[in-house]
């Protein structure tokens, strides 16, 4: 562990979405490696435009094909999602929500 190395990127996302670049950040809620605890408390301090917001607002539930799949919240370009059933690799844990989440997060459904 004496190479491991930490490099903070919340300058670079902040200055992304504050020139409207969309984000999405997810998490499997079975991840023991980057759990989502982690990722939702890195998510509500970024600190970009509309931040507040963001950490204020709900979580809503995330159906595929009907089923409960996870939950996510959002303001405007930024999105956290958590990803139910799903390990450290979600693509590969859940393919068909994986698919779903790039789709939604495209159409900007979100």
């Amino acid at each position: 562990l004496t190479k491991d190395w930490v490099l903070d990127l919340s300058p670079k996302v902040r200055y992304a979405l504050d020139q409207g670049v969309g984000y999405l950040i997810y998490s499997g809620d079975k991840d023991f490696i980057c759990n989502w605890r982690g990722g939702e408390a890195w998510s509500n301090t970024i600190g970009f435009d509309g931040q507040d917001t963001f950490t204020s607002s709900t979580y809503q539930k995330w159906n595929v094909d009907g089923e409960e799949a996870g939950e996510f919240k959002h303001h405007d370009d930024f999105t956290f999602l958590r990803v139910f059933e799903a390990g450290h690799m979600v693509p590969m844990d859940q393919p068909k929500r994986s698919l779903a989440m790039l789709q939604s997060f495209i159409d900007r459904e979100l």
